[in-house]
């Protein structure tokens, strides 16, 4: 009885140079094949006494790079027939049964009671991607199908993304990111301190998506490190530090432009400066001479953030000599700025304090109760210019006015006057210092 050979697998996915042979040379290469790993003829009735057929569907996989992969084919009934794994884009036999065709040493195969039949890829490559098939060599074939995603990490490419910048204040500016990966990555943008990101129009916003960050006209705000983050649901998550640097000259702050001082004590004057490149600072007096450190001057200038910094001029004691205008100084590269205090002196015969005196009560008023003065207010104070002694049976106060200076400016008689000094009130919040009239009046004195 004649014996006809089937091919094991359809031609269409055998490798182009053996179909480019003879019919002669193709059988017997054929048959040489099917020898070399024992397979056996089929026969076209005889031997054929069962009938396989796909017990499950070949389910998708998906991997990482890197990682590796299983598909598995179930088959029913399998009998003498054979079993084989091909790549489908490529038309290249990976396995046949328990042997691996292929020179591809990642691929592996393994089967379970000669029905599950498992194909092994390790160190799986973005390569290894595509549709691959079980197959077995039945007449008419049969196979099924099954596809392998590899997914890849993100990755940030060195070009287009941008490096490190140093721009000048008010300049544009576009910093690029860009990154590969599967699936396609998202990108976005945030500051790595966490502050909001200024953009067009005063826009603020915690990040922004997208492979450009867009910032018009950048302030010395901007300047700092930002991260550009790439994700793609792949771990892990990547990122690159930006850092940008905003070049601007020296500016100057002062709170208080106007200090008093006691003669013999201590004080400290203070300005704040913002520059980059960092600024060189010191303090000179009024005509210009640098104040020299040491001794009773000490300078000290402290680091508040990555461009500001608070300069402080500590002076002890306090002699005639060092009252006067002081200057602190800011250069760098692009230019220089300073500002001006001016230091005076306080006479140490003023005001302790003054509480509880309600001035709105006698604003406008050309006379008042001595009575209700000192029922309104309690106010204490130094002595003044040695009269300590002078009508020893007589109690000196102070009173603070503000609104109702016009009452003591009038010169009435019907008011006493003893004295008239200065005191100073400084206001934390605002820029310059308050002077208000502090008046002395003798308490013996009665008031209408």
């Amino acid at each position: 009885m004649s014996t006809n050979y089937y091919m094991l697998f359809n031609a269409q996915i055998t490798t182009v140079p053996l179909l480019a042979q003879p019919q002669a040379v193709f059988l017997i290469i054929l048959i040489l094949m099917c020898r070399q790993y024992n397979f056996h003829a089929i026969e076209t009735a005889a031997d054929v006494l069962t009938d396989p057929k796909f017990t499950f569907p070949i389910a998708n996989v998906t991997a990482s790079v890197g990682r590796e992969a299983f598909l598995t084919c179930v088959v029913q009934d399998l009998g003498s027939y054979k079993v084989a794994w091909l790549r489908v884009d490529t038309q290249t036999i990976l396995t046949i049964q328990n042997h691996v065709i292929t020179k591809n040493q990642r691929i592996g195969i393994t089967n379970s009671e000669h029905k599950t039949w498992t194909m092994r890829i390790k160190d799986i490559k973005e390569s290894d991607k595509g549709w691959y098939m079980c197959q077995i060599n039945t007449d008419p074939m049969k196979s099924q199908m099954g596809y392998l995603d590899v997914v890849v990490p993100p990755d940030i490419l060195d070009y287009p993304t941008s490096t490190d910048m140093v721009v000048r204040e008010g300049s544009n500016v576009t910093l690029k990111c860009a990154a590969n990966g599967s699936p396609e990555p998202t990108i976005i943008w945030r500051r790595e301190n966490g502050v909001s990101i200024e953009l067009a129009n005063t826009t603020e916003v915690l990040y922004v998506e997208g492979t450009n960050l867009i910032l018009p006209r950048v302030k010395r705000q901007h300047m700092g490190a930002y991260l550009c983050i790439a994700s793609n649901g792949v771990p892990p998550s990547v990122s690159k530090r930006i850092t940008l640097i905003v070049h601007f000259p020296p500016m100057i702050t002062v709170q208080n432009q106007l200090i008093g001082a006691v003669e013999g004590k201590g004080v400290v004057l203070e300005c704040q400066s913002e520059a980059f490149p960092k600024s060189i600072n010191y303090w000179t007096r009024e005509k210009g001479e640098i104040v020299p450190p040491g001794g009773k001057f000490i300078a000290n200038v402290t680091e508040m953030g990555e461009y500001r910094n608070s300069m402080k001029l500590y002076i002890n004691p306090l002699s005639m000599t060092e009252f006067g205008a002081y200057r602190c100084v800011a250069k760098n590269s692009l230019g220089d700025t300073d500002g001006t205090i001016k230091l005076y002196r306080i006479p140490s015969n003023t005001v302790n304090y003054v509480e509880n005196f309600d001035s709105n009560r006698y604003k406008g008023k050309k006379r008042i109760k001595s009575s209700e003065l000192y029922q309104q207010s309690k106010i204490t104070a130094n002595s003044v210019d040695g009269e300590e002694n002078e009508n020893p049976g007589k109690r000196k106060d102070l009173m603070m006015f503000n609104e109702i200076e016009n009452l003591y400016n009038s010169k009435t008689t019907t008011i006493g006057i003893y004295n008239a000094r200065t005191c100073q009130l400084q206001r934390y919040l605002g820029l310059l210092t308050t002077v208000l009239l502090c008046y002395m009046i003798n308490r013996s004195y009665q008031l209408q």
